[in-house]
């Protein structure tokens, strides 16, 4: 049994016939898996669950979720139908399970219902792959988001990425990346893509950080990672110039 049927049936054994659907999103639909790639599933349910049905779909996810060659990380995010549908900002997530979250649950932590703006940007990528794994085809459940609200959700993570800026350089600067090709186009793109439009908006001066991050995602598991010194120095720079440029769009953008 390959690593998404497993999800399919560790879900569909925790919620039975409150599943209503389970869609893959991200790469998986919008250029491919690459070598360092989650595994991205939205999970739609009829109902919250309870402490004993997080218990177990948590347990399960830390037995299929991993890093290895043929285990890849699983980001496994699970919303209440009510809660998206009629559509609505910020939406409230039931469950998200992340591999950088795996200490925290290994120490007893269980993911708990909170306000998830992300899912904004979870829910337009599913309906842009229009990939079931089970259920109907996303569209049918699933209210579009607007563009107002696709916004949002993408800045709201700027803070929690500059934290990231350091320790999680390559996926930083690539979502970065990502932020500002969707303010620009109005369009979620894969982050190689999103990089290769970003690549071409900004000066020579800039390019390097975000050329080392793309081919890294396109070619590098995390353990083979490295950036040199002179590398590492330009970092910052880069990500000075492109907020500049996502804060000059959002000017421009209706405010909400």
């Amino acid at each position: 049994m390959n690593q998404v049927q497993e999800i399919v049936r560790l879900v569909d054994g925790v919620l039975g016939q409150d599943v209503i659907g389970i869609y893959l999103h991200g790469s998986s639909v919008l250029g491919g898996l690459r070598p360092a790639s989650d595994v991205d599933v939205l999970v739609v349910s009829r109902r919250r669950m309870n402490e004993q049905d997080r218990r177990a779909l948590l347990r399960g996810l830390l037995q299929i979720s991993g890093s290895g060659n043929k285990v890849r990380p699983v980001e496994l995010t699970v919303v209440v139908q009510s809660e998206i549908r009629p559509w609505r900002y910020p939406p409230t997530g039931d469950f998200l399970y992340g591999e950088w979250l795996r200490p925290e649950y290994e120490a007893g932590e269980i993911p708990p219902p909170e306000p998830m703006p992300d899912l904004a940007l979870l829910i337009t990528m599913s309906l842009i792959g229009d990939h079931p794994l089970t259920g109907p085809r996303p569209a049918q459940i699933l209210d579009p988001v607007p563009q107002t609200d696709l916004v949002r959700a993408s800045v709201a993570g700027i803070p929690g990425l500059l934290d990231d800026l350091d320790s999680d350089t390559r996926n930083v600067l690539l979502t970065f990346a990502r932020i500002w090709t969707t303010l620009a186009t109005g369009e979620i793109k894969s982050k190689d893509t999103a990089a290769d439009w970003a690549l071409a908006q900004l000066p020579p001066e800039h390019r390097p950080a975000l050329e080392h991050a793309r081919q890294l995602y396109l070619n590098c598991p995390y353990s083979e990672e490295r950036w040199s010194n002179a590398l590492q120095a330009q970092v910052r720079p880069h990500v000075d110039r492109v907020l500049a440029e996502i804060n000059r769009l959002l000017t421009r953008t209706p405010r909400v």
